[in-house]
Parts: structure tokens; sequence; C-alpha cells
């Protein structure tokens, strides 16, 4: 399997950017502008066949776009003027992971978790409860270890959610989109370097399509 990275570094200026990048509803408008890149015709479940994750992130030079995806992007879709893009193989990288090896994380995420039905009913609480604080950072040390990492530093940052429609037309228009995120940075050892290769693939969490759930790594100079 061929895994691509794409940096699209999109150009404030141009307007079919600036709408995707503006707003509560950027994450519903990136979804659609990436998706774009690739075939039509897949079928359903069309991100999850092409592998597609992403993540927008603040730079001293503007926002960045990270792609990444099982399928090569034609960037040639892009609107006229949108920006820069440029893919690479993840391939080498994903080859030389072995347990052992010390690698720094990023990822942005949308912790939950799922209180049983008798829990829900002692405390009023919704099938889907958000965390934050230490709740998420106690969530994302165990998403780390079933990702084949054991988690050596940890940094965490609340980000702003997501919100928005999930279609423009139909009951899709009418169905709101609201996901919490949190940002993990640290450092890992590979504990499993077969599993961490699958979920580098398949993504973490929840709301995949809307910019969560793409973890990236590199290799770290010291374990700390």
């Amino acid at each position: 399997m061929n895994v691509w990275l794409t940096r699209v570094i999109p150009d404030p200026r141009n307007r079919a950017a600036a709408f995707d990048l503006g707003g509560a509803g950027s994450a519903v408008n990136l979804h659609r502008r990436l998706m774009s890149l690739f075939p039509d015709g897949i079928g359903s479940d069309a991100r999850a066949k092409l592998g597609v994750l992403f993540r927008a992130e603040d730079t001293p030079t503007g926002t960045h776009l990270l792609l990444q995806s099982t399928y090569q992007p034609d960037v040639g879709r892009l609107p006229d003027g949108y920006g820069t893009a440029v893919s690479r193989p993840l391939d080498p990288l994903l080859d030389a992971l072995r347990p052992g090896l010390a690698v720094r994380y990023r990822c942005v995420a949308s912790p939950v978790r799922k209180p049983g039905a008798t829990t829900r009913a002692a405390y009023g609480l919704p099938a889907v409860v958000a965390l934050s604080g230490a709740a998420a950072d106690e969530w994302w040390a165990r998403q780390s270890e079933a990702c084949g990492l054991r988690t050596l530093t940890l940094t965490s940052q609340q980000l702003d959610g997501i919100r928005g429609q999930r279609g423009k037309n139909g009951a899709a228009a009418q169905q709101r989109i609201s996901h919490n995120r949190t940002r993990f940075d640290g450092t890992a050892l590979i504990t499993d370097a077969e599993l961490l290769r699958t979920k580098l693939v398949e993504g973490i969490g929840r709301a995949k399509a809307y910019g969560c759930g793409l973890l990236s790594i590199a290799p770290a100079r010291t374990p700390g």
C-alpha cells in the first residue's frame, strides 16, 4: 500500500481558499475541497476507502493543510490561484518504523467517552461525552498505547470545536456537526511497529472527515 502526504498552502487572497478557511464551518468546507482532489465514483465511504485524513495547522506563514491518503491526490483539481501543493510518499518513513525507536508525534483528535445506559440514566448524561483537560490526556494515553506507542512526554491544547451542517441540501443540511478538538504533542517509543503503521493509515478517534485523527510522527533525537 502506498501512502501519500500532501502539503497544501492556501493563498488567503484567493476567494475559494478564504471561503474554505473562514468561519465555524471551515472543517466541512475543507473536507469537501480535499475530497474533490480524488476520483469520482468511489462509492459510499470514499474517505475511508481512499485513506483520506487531514489537519489544518497554523504556522508563522499562515495556515497549512496536511493531507494524507492511500491514493495520490490530483492537486491540479484545486481552483486556479488556490495556493501551492506538494505530494510525497510516506512509505520510506513507514518502512523505517521499528520497536524501540523514539519518535515525536502530533495528533488533533476529538476525545470522547461513551457511558453505558445505566450511567447515562443515573447522571443524565448524553450518549457521547466530550473530554477535555486531564480526562482528554488520559484518553490519549489509552489511544497511543492502542497504536503501538508508549508515551514519554505529552503536551495538550484544547482547540476550537468543529461546527456546521453535514451537507448543503436535503436532510444532510439539517444534520448538525459538533465535535470538540484537542491537539496532542510529545514524544513516544514505538512498541509495535506493524500496529502503528495500521493506525497511522486508519486515523485516531472520531471526526476523521473533518480534520481530526491524523497522527503525524517523525524520528526524535532523544527518547525524552
